[in-house]
């Protein structure tokens, strides 16, 4: 992680700059949905101010903090391992994900209210326009992981670093949480604690971001490109055998998770600082 001082005035700053271009952003969004515009689409149209409002209102810090800043993306730091073990980071979080939802859904813990609702499952696969699916990716695959990982790793967690790793990463993933919906905020702080954790050990953000950009990656495959549905009768639960498949795979996925981040901070203490 990089030795570098950060004063509170300077993360104050970036809080602040980071809600006012988020707070910009959601009134742009709720104008487009007024317009007409699609939910999904509003949101990744909205999101386009936000770099713009970054860099201005902290065009002097960027200035100040440019040599921090590129040394953050030292191209010395990024490998082809280091790559690919940031992606199947990335993977196995979006399975981490994935697997609790169905272990969920099979014990009874995620049930739908509508008397109406499709039993399932039911899965289909198709995909909108190229036109939204590349916004989407574009945003949400690129932009909005460059944009976290500076202010949540870059500056936040940095400013923490003298309070020690677990302290400076767990403060980090709670605060990259809030700045999420609510609903959101257990998969946003596990993942917040992971990609504190590559920053630590690799003390650059290619890893963090790289995870980062895989999972929303995955995820907009998710939004733009899947539709299912599967809400199982009371009568029929627990139903043991996806349910049990479901929990192996979660609990492969995060010992996985540990070998990975794990062999990446050996090769981070053996490498050349």
């Amino acid at each position: 992680m990089a030795a570098h001082t950060i004063s509170r005035t300077t993360i104050a700053a970036v809080l602040v700059a980071t809600i006012a271009a988020l707070v910009g952003r959601a009134w742009l969004q709720i104008r487009l949905i007024q317009d007409g515009a699609q939910p999904l689409v509003a949101a990744d149209i909205s999101y386009l101010v936000v770099p713009p409002i970054l860099i201005l209102l902290l065009f002097p810090l960027w200035r100040s903090e440019k040599t921090f800043l590129i040394s953050q993306f030292d191209r010395k730091k990024l490998t082809w391992k280091l790559a690919l073990s940031a992606i199947a980071i990335g993977v196995l979080v979006r399975l981490l994900w994935w697997s609790q939802l169905v272990a969920g859904v099979s014990f009874g813990i995620y049930t739908s209210s509508d008397p109406n609702a499709i039993v399932g499952p039911t899965l289909s696969f198709q995909c909108a326009s190229p036109t939204i699916v590349l916004l989407g990716f574009i945003v949400m695959a690129i932009l909005v992981p460059l944009i976290e990982e500076i202010v949540h790793r870059g500056y936040f967690q940095t400013a923490l670093r003298h309070r020690g790793a677990i302290v400076s990463v767990l403060l980090s993933a709670l605060v990259f949480a809030i700045f999420h919906k609510l609903a959101s905020w257990p998969f946003a702080f596990l993942a917040g604690v992971i990609f504190g954790t590559q920053y630590w050990v690799t003390r650059s953000l290619w890893s963090s971001l790289i995870s980062h950009a895989t999972i929303n990656g995955l995820i907009q495959v998710d939004w733009r490109c899947l539709s299912g549905q599967w809400n199982p009768r009371a009568d029929e639960l627990p139903l043991l055998l996806p349910g049990v498949t479901a929990v192996l795979v979660l609990v492969s996925s995060l010992l996985l998770l540990f070998f990975l981040i794990h062999k990446m901070a050996t090769e981070a203490r053996n490498s050349p600082r």
